[in-house]
């Protein structure tokens, strides 16, 4: 089955292709096309002849396409989650939560498309403003290029294609080619909306070409990109006056405070760490556990991952699946292995089990293992020990990350302290750093990245500012 490029309203096909293959059966899925750089161009010219017309809707028109989409995937729910759980191994019942949220965000959207307002400035604050009336408005900036990863192949993407269409700005989509088949879902139910032709692109292939043209093409505008810090770092690099969004890599720890009941919490813990195979950018990762708990803690953590259902991800009963290839779950494992040949114990997992690396939890782990310090992006955590709350703050900021991190505590003076001297986008007060619901600020400090999303927050990036000033006199 071959999947096109959707160009302009219309299904383009090119003269290369790459075999995807569902990561746990390994049954070809659909043969994915492989843009040329006359393609891009071709999507990025087809945005900008749409965005005129895009811009000319009014707020009331793009809410309307939008709530339209957000009905539309309600009404495809089985079908969005099922693409979702064969193509990334995500298990059903995370496929069908991010569906949900999926509908959520585009909803969010609709929404913020009748917010988009400026502000009132009191020029005679001015001695030289009297006699002068002024405000602020917002207007969108033109062909917006997103490339988005594979972990959320539905609900990443909404974060792009949501507040750039509730903007009025178009968009080039260029998705992570295993998870392609969810974004070409997505450009068939936009085919139902109202949505004008080429205000929504797709293009699909290697990544390298793709962000090049976005690069290099004077019509693109805006490029909003999500996944690794190396590529980010690149792209922002070399953007020049374009805006960048970039949401990058994380390795989130979160702070065990004493006197927390620790029953309570092991099941956010659980989720936290290994919901998606821990291939989320705020998955936890780190764990500071002050010293009187860490028996009782380990003890705990390991009955509930015990209560874990491993398996094929299409069975609604399984929790963790295989992560998205074999070369994935391969570099965990070796990171695992130097962890453990550097002083770190297996408390559980540790290994691959009929080709699924088992939920693992590492103690005692030195700070510069690879499974600390990096982002492992898979569904390993480790725990260590810490004696002050000072301590473990210091931990966590000893990181080039900084996206969310989290601490439970009954102290509201501790949890104070923790969200002043916490180096991260996102403070989680008792929860895991893993929380995140769509309409909130999103982002993160140092190599986790740079601006914000949330819609709303998300159109402050994909719009201009213009002030008007009236002259009374």
């Amino acid at each position: 089955m071959k999947k096109g490029l959707w160009i302009n309203g219309e299904w383009k096909m090119t003269a290369e292709w790459v075999e995807v293959l569902a990561p746990y059966s390994q049954e070809v899925l659909a043969q994915i096309a492989m843009a040329t750089e006359q393609d891009v161009k071709e999507a990025i010219e087809s945005a900008q002849a749409a965005a005129p017309q895009m811009a000319a809707l009014t707020a009331f028109q793009r809410a309307e396409i939008l709530e339209h989409l957000s009905t539309l995937f309600a009404e495809n729910r089985e079908e969005a989650a099922s693409i979702i759980a064969m193509e990334s191994a995500k298990p059903l019942k995370y496929a069908y939560a991010e569906i949900d949220r999926t509908i959520e965000t585009y909803k969010f959207a609709a929404e913020e498309a009748k917010r988009l307002t400026g502000e009132m400035i009191p020029m005679d604050a001015s001695k030289n403003g009297e006699g002068r009336f002024a405000y602020t408005i917002r207007e969108p900036i033109g062909v917006v290029a997103a490339i988005t990863p594979f972990n959320f192949p539905q609900n990443l993407v909404a974060h792009k294609v949501g507040p750039a269409l509730a903007a009025g700005n178009t968009i080039v989509l260029k998705p992570a080619t295993q998870t392609a088949l969810s974004a070409h879902f997505l450009a068939r139910l936009l085919a139902q909306t109202n949505l004008p032709a080429g205000a929504f692109n797709l293009v699909t292939g290697q990544g390298k070409l793709v962000g090049d043209v976005f690069l290099a093409h004077p019509n693109v505008k805006m490029i909003t990109f999500t996944g690794s810090p190396a590529v980010g770092i690149s792209l922002r690099n070399r953007a020049g006056l374009k805006k960048v969004t970039l949401e990058l890599g994380s390795n989130a720890g979160v702070i065990i405070d004493e006197g927390v009941q620790l029953e309570r919490i092991m099941d956010r813990i659980v989720m936290g760490a290994f919901s998606n195979q821990g291939q989320v950018c705020i998955s936890l990762q780190r764990i500071y556990v002050m010293e009187s708990m860490i028996e009782e803690f380990l003890t705990l953590l390991n009955a509930k991952i015990e209560q874990l259902t491993i398996g094929d991800p299409m069975d609604s009963q399984t929790d963790l699946a295989m992560m998205i290839s074999q070369a994935e779950q391969q570099r965990a494992y070796q990171w695992i292995e130097e962890a453990v040949a550097e002083g770190a114990q297996v408390i559980t997992g540790g290994r691959i089990d009929n080709h699924i690396l088992l939920p693992t939890v590492l103690y005692n782990v030195q700070p510069q293992s690879r499974v600390s310090c990096e982002e492992i992006f898979a569904p390993v955590v480790t725990v260590n020990t810490v004696s002050t709350i000072e301590e473990a703050i210091a931990a966590i900021n000893d990181s080039h990350y900084g996206l969310q991190a989290g601490i439970f505590t009954p102290s509201i003076q501790t949890a104070f302290q923790a969200t002043k001297a916490l180096q991260v986008g996102g403070v989680l007060i008792n929860d895991v750093p893993t929380y995140r619901v769509d309409h909130m600020p999103y982002g993160g400090v140092k190599e986790s990245g740079t601006g914000r999303e949330g819609i709303k927050y998300a159109l402050e990036e994909m719009t201009e500012m213009k002030l008007v000033i009236w002259n009374n006199q």
